[in-house]
């Protein structure tokens, strides 16, 4: 079967992995790349063995399929372009500056009747792949996503930069938007949100404890889901996941303990991104379900903003009280 011929439109330093990615998948042509900054087009056209493309008009004609990686506030008018030219497309999370904009993306695509996808990569860590099968009703998730500080993405807050995964990945187990969210976060390093805590709760019953920080000493990426039946913790950066559960067969009063049955998952190999544009590629070809849909990112996009709304609220709220105390 021939190959997809794809390019990257945006190469940052996200972008740039898309395109050494597609330099190495045998469902790729990688046809080129473009960036505003025709400097940083050509080193990693360079690096890649592959053509900087002087347009984005150019780059569209090219290929069949492009991933948009440009800052978030241009996604709307890069994804718009290029499907009005026929052109599938992958677009980085967060899929838009607001859900408004994302909205108008997944009605421009289905106009244009081409796939677009988004880039929530945690979906294909091979650890919360193998955790997945196990997950049935959590009735409480709690997730940590801490890393260092960067100055990169600060044009947007640690919401839409980081939780956004997490919320994907609740959003996906869970089945369902919530019913009530609550959040708080302080601007540290940035004229943005930089650490952040949000609740969110569900028809069901489950409620979902989120935690993200990019000024943090270190580095953690761990969701655990908590259910009737089991515990599963699963660690992101590490790539591990276990599998608690209480064997009635073990179950000694004098010593309950010992009825835990731990064991560790088996967990497969590869890199999420990988993974993520290898079935991208393949749902082009109907052989996939593809990565994200534009469904899902909005849906994730839509829960991001009752987050960012609930903490900004809080924090009028708190300047409003601070001030008439004085």
């Amino acid at each position: 079967m021939s190959r997809v011929r794809v390019g990257v439109w945006g190469v940052g330093t996200w972008g740039e992995k898309h395109a050494r990615v597609y330099r190495s998948l045998e469902e790729a042509a990688l046809v080129g790349v473009y960036d505003r900054d025709p400097g940083r087009a050509a080193e990693v056209a360079g690096r890649y063995a592959t053509r900087a493309f002087a347009t984005p008009e150019a780059l569209l004609e090219a290929c069949e399929a492009v991933s948009v990686a440009t800052a978030t506030v241009a996604h709307r008018a890069a994804v718009e372009q290029a499907v009005a030219a026929g052109r599938h497309v992958l677009v980085e999370k967060p899929m838009a500056a607001t859900l408004a904009e994302a909205e108008a993306m997944r009605a421009a695509a289905a106009r244009a009747s081409v796939r677009l996808q988004v880039g929530q990569v945690e979906r294909f860590n091979p650890a919360l792949l193998a955790a997945g099968p196990h997950v049935r009703r959590p009735m409480f998730i709690e997730a940590h996503r801490l890393a260092l500080f960067q100055p990169r993405s600060l044009d947007i807050d640690v919401v839409f930069d980081l939780m956004i995964h997490d919320i994907d990945a609740v959003l996906d187990c869970v089945g369902s938007a919530p019913d009530t969210i609550s959040a708080v976060g302080v601007a540290v390093l940035s004229g943005n949100e930089d650490i952040a805590n949000a609740r969110l709760e569900f028809a069901d019953g489950c409620v979902a404890n989120l935690t993200a920080s990019r000024v943090s000493q270190e580095r953690l990426r761990r969701i655990r889901f908590f259910q009737a039946d089991a515990y599963l913790s699963v660690d992101l950066l590490d790539k591990s996941a276990d599998l608690l559960r209480v064997d009635p067969a073990r179950f000694r009063a004098d010593a309950p303990h010992e009825a835990i049955a731990r064991s560790r998952l088996a967990v497969g190999a590869g890199e999420p991104l990988t993974l993520e544009l290898a079935a991208f590629l393949r749902s082009l070809r109907g052989e996939d379900a593809g990565a994200a849909s534009a469904e899902a990112g909005c849906l994730a996009l839509g829960v991001a903003e009752a987050v960012r709304a609930e903490m900004k609220r809080r924090t009028l709220s708190w300047t409003t009280r601070t001030s008439a105390a004085s």
